[in-house]
């Protein structure tokens, strides 16, 4: 396999490199995610007008540029180096991934926004009973009239706050299906309980009585187009995760280079180079796992689920020692808010749990090798 970059791909990933790293304070986005609105949505319309990120994976009859998997993963690691959060993966990789297979004058006028810069789309999938498993929903539509009425409840629905849009995910008697909710139109029968989660996001609980939803695609056909955004959703967060830990390794080196006792930098301890080490080829396995799902997201289902299960695994895996780690060997300023590598350590907890845990991705691989 060739793991090199296009020329396009390295110019993608330097240019939205070199705009994080002067445009995006962390400060900034700490303050607008805890005391603001949650995200900086001036960012958000950069990322469309000035960087065309948001369209860089979409088709081009929608406003998109016509990448793939690769350009997504670019960005991921990218925005995860600079620890954005901006809802790249929930409304660009997962909501327009569902889209673009829904098809029709109704999603590809939605992509087009997205790939704009005007609509926030979040999709409303996980359920109390059934957790990760985005397949089987309680949640019901019924016809009425030329559109139909949602009954239910979802939990945990990323970005719901910032949304203007949403699509959910609902079983009819001919199965499930994908439907779209306007947020702008303030539906009623909706009702959302909002919060802000331990990494500095916004979700929401979200009741549905009588929404009215409009179908997107065919009714009772879903259900694999769902099971491919979540695969994913996991393939882009996995990548977001490889930028999150090449930045926490990276201050970590930094500050047992500066860091003294005895009189020497803590650098120089053999116990605490061994521990980097093992950081390290955390890392470096991750990365590997990361591009065989990234090449394998449009392979047959079940080799697809394979790939990504093995990546999400092992990035968990690594998320949770390279995030557990680098606050030990920074000590008790590494959980303070002062320092970047807390805020880091945050995402890394919650990326183990996003589209599915380490543990429930762990138990899919080995059913889906066993003999």
């Amino acid at each position: 396999m060739d793991f090199t970059l296009t020329d396009e791909q390295e110019l993608l990933r330097d240019g939205l490199t070199k705009f994080l790293a002067t445009r995006y304070g962390l400060e900034s986005s700490r303050a607008a995610a805890k005391l603001g609105p949650g995200w900086q949505p001036e960012i958000w319309r950069s990322f469309a007008e000035e960087l065309g990120i948001l369209g860089a994976a979409m088709p081009e009859e929608v406003g998109g540029i016509g990448g793939g998997p690769v350009e997504v993963m670019v960005i991921a690691e990218a925005l995860g180096h600079a620890l954005v959060v901006e809802p790249y993966v929930d409304t660009v990789v997962v909501a327009g991934g569902l889209l673009q297979r829904a098809g029709g004058p109704i999603a590809d006028a939605l992509s087009e926004q997205i790939a704009a810069g005007t609509a926030v789309v979040s999709v409303a999938a996980t359920e109390a009973a059934f957790g990760d498993h985005w397949q089987d929903a309680r949640t019901t539509a019924r016809p009425d009239g030329e559109g139909w009425l949602l009954d239910g409840s979802k939990i945990t629905v990323l970005n719901a706050p910032l949304a203007t849009h949403l699509l959910v995910t609902a079983t009819t008697q001919a199965g499930l299906s994908l439907f779209l909710v306007d947020l702008a139109d303030q539906p009623s029968g909706l009702t959302m309980h909002g919060y802000r989660t331990v990494d500095d996001r916004r979700a929401a609980d979200i009741e549905f009585t009588g929404v009215r939803a409009v179908l997107l695609g065919t009714d009772g056909a879903a259900g694999e187009s769902v099971e491919q955004a979540r695969d994913e959703g996991a393939a882009a967060v996995a990548a977001e995760a490889v930028g999150n830990m090449r930045k926490v390794l990276a201050d970590t080196v930094e500050y047992c280079k500066q860091r003294q006792q005895f009189g020497t930098p803590i650098g120089t301890f053999q116990a605490l180079q061994h521990r980097m080490v093992d950081m390290h080829i955390e890392l470096e396995q991750s990365v590997a796992a990361v591009y065989l799902a990234v090449l394998n997201l449009q392979a047959e289902p079940a080799q697809r689920a394979r790939a990504v299960s093995a990546a999400k695994a092992t990035v968990g895996r690594a998320a949770r020692f390279i995030g557990q780690n680098a606050v030990q060997l920074h000590g008790g300023m590494g959980m303070t808010e002062e320092l970047a590598i807390g805020h880091y350590f945050k995402r890394l907890t919650a990326v183990q749990y996003e589209f599915g845990s380490t543990d429930r991705h762990l138990a899919r691989y080995a059913e889906l090798t066993r003999p």
